[in-house]
Order: C-alpha cells, then structure tokens, then sequence
C-alpha cells in the first residue's frame, strides 16, 4: 500500500487513530470504541498503579498497559523493571483474554522475570512483586498447557 497516509499526532509522530475495543484490538473507522488513555501521561506512582488497577479491573488490560508503559518510558532509571514487569503483566492479560495462549505464556513469563529484579522500587511503592511473581508464573503455566488462564485480575499492591 505504498503512499497511503499514514495517522499522524498534532506532532506529527505515527499514530494509529482507528477506534480500539476494550482489549485493545483496532475496529474500523467510524465505529465507536472504547476511549483510550492517552499517551505520554507523567503520573504519580501511586495514580498509575490505582489508575492501572482500576482498568484491569474493568477487563481492560490493554489500556491498563498503556498507562504503565507511560511510567516505564517516564519513571526514573531504578523502576523501570518494576514498570516493565507490570506493562508486561497486563499485555499478558490481554492474549489471554484475545484467546491466544501462546503471547500470553510468553508475556506472562517475561512479566515474572521483570518483576523478579524490581525489588527496591517494588517495595517503595507497595507492589506485592512476589504475589504478582507467582500468579504470572502460574498463569504462564497455564496458558503453556494450553489452558486459559484466570482472567480475574491481579492486586498489585500487597497488604
């Protein structure tokens, strides 16, 4: 399709513009989606963990994602796999919820990897990193097998 426009931002960046359902899957223009949590949003710690858990929560995975890829790309160096991890947690959710094993184990997998070297900046900001730890690694298991893993979502903070 050489040519063809693509969406642009007020920036002029690529950006995909077509409306998205709740697992983030792009749905035809014209058609009413779900709104998307914009991108590039500096949140507190504190906001993007209740802001993230809300959306998991809600079945929406894929925009819970969105908001901790913002505090991955924003956060400061010693929280990124904190962040990673988490960002991972939800895609991971978001294959399991599309019906596909196979990205889920993976994401899954790596999400309990991250999240096993956030140690530090897991505790400050109260992320119950070995609860999150063993439910990935159980869910990972799952979907491995070829079973669909608990949709129901994580806590992330512990206490």
């Amino acid at each position: 399709m050489a040519g063809a426009e693509r969406d642009r931002d007020p920036t002029g960046r690529a950006r995909n513009a077509r409306p998205r359902d709740a697992l983030g899957r792009p749905l035809p223009y014209g058609t009413p989606g779900e709104p998307r949590a914009p991108e590039g949003v500096v949140r507190s710690p504190a906001a993007t963990l209740q802001e993230a858990q809300e959306l998991l929560d809600a079945g929406r995975p894929f925009h819970a994602h969105e908001v901790f890829e913002d505090a991955w790309k924003t956060g400061p160096d010693d929280e990124r796999d904190l962040w990673r991890g988490l960002a991972q947690l939800a895609v991971g959710l978001t294959h399991a919820a599309r019906g596909n094993p196979a990205g889920a184990a993976t994401l899954l997998a790596r999400a309990a990897r991250s999240l096993d070297t956030a140690g530090a900046a897991a505790a400050r900001h109260g992320v119950d990193a070995a609860g999150l730890i063993a439910w990935s690694s159980r869910q990972a298991a799952a979907a491995g097998r070829g079973e669909r893993p608990d949709l129901t979502a994580p806590r992330l903070l512990g206490g």
